[in-house]
């Protein structure tokens, strides 16, 4: 089953997490579906791309079930972030503006990844939180990248206690752009969607790479930073430890 959903709808991409039944767990395999959708977007030349997801969560995060049962964690980890980091290279790169509607828990990777999109839409019940120093990892999926939107100490808050954020701290801390009722949250993004459509492709375009260049002018650099720290902390005994604690629903005792 697909974990990952592509469609076109005239100039708007619509990419959509659909192993909701899981939570969306994100792993090499569906990232490099996540990948592809993200490639024929750009291949088909849309004007919006759109990302979304089934069932209960937007994403859980990283699949901690598939990094326990790896031959080599450290590897799996590695090919992981080398894959969402390509992914979310390309949607900062893209000539097209990114919004993410988010439902539910984005968790790790998942928040990463909501938070690469250039507009983050949230329902009132949805959850944020970063999580990996509780695995014992150190963050991937451009969390460090937070820190241009987010600040350094805020950032480091979230990576280091891992709170759960609401959607409306989301907001206040310059994550999330606007929250609506989760009754009403697809409706809000499809009116977002419309004005972002039928705008100027060129100015927004522009506007886009002069912000994002401004605020993270080194970003493919951050990324391959977070990549060979979190390989390194897959393979680390301490990170085994947060792996097994987890499914074992225990306190992790970390070295």
């Amino acid at each position: 089953m697909s974990a990952v959903t592509y469609t076109l709808d005239g100039p708007v991409a619509r990419i959509r997490l659909s192993d909701g039944d899981r939570g969306n767990p994100l792993n090499p395999s569906s990232a490099d579906e996540l990948g592809l959708a993200v490639r024929r977007a750009r291949s088909d030349d849309a004007h919006v791309v759109v990302m979304s997801a089934e069932g209960r969560a937007f994403s859980v995060g990283g699949d901690v079930t598939a990094f326990a049962e790896a031959d080599d964690v450290g590897v799996m980890i590695d090919d992981l972030a080398e894959a969402l980091h390509r992914t979310v290279s390309d949607l900062h790169r893209m000539d097209a503006v990114v919004v993410a509607v988010v439902h539910g828990v984005a968790a790790g990777a998942g928040l990463a990844l909501a938070a690469a999109a250039d507009l983050v839409l949230a329902g009132a019940s949805a959850r944020f939180v970063l999580a990996y120093t509780k695995l014992g990892f150190s963050p991937d999926g451009g969390s460090s990248l937070l820190t241009a939107s987010l600040g350094l100490h805020r950032a480091l808050h979230l990576a280091l206690l891992n709170p759960v954020v609401t959607a409306q701290e989301a907001r206040d801390l310059g994550l999330v752009a606007q929250v609506h009722p989760d009754e009403e949250l697809e409706a809000a993004a499809e009116e977002v969607v419309r004005r972002l459509a039928s705008g100027a492709r060129t100015a927004q375009v522009a506007a886009k790479r002069l912000l994002r260049e401004t605020a993270i002018p080194a970003a493919e650099t951050a990324l391959r930073r977070e990549a060979v720290s979190i390989r390194a902390r897959a393979a680390d005994p301490d990170g085994r430890e947060g792996v097994a604690a987890f499914l074992d629903k225990r306190p992790p005792m970390f070295r």
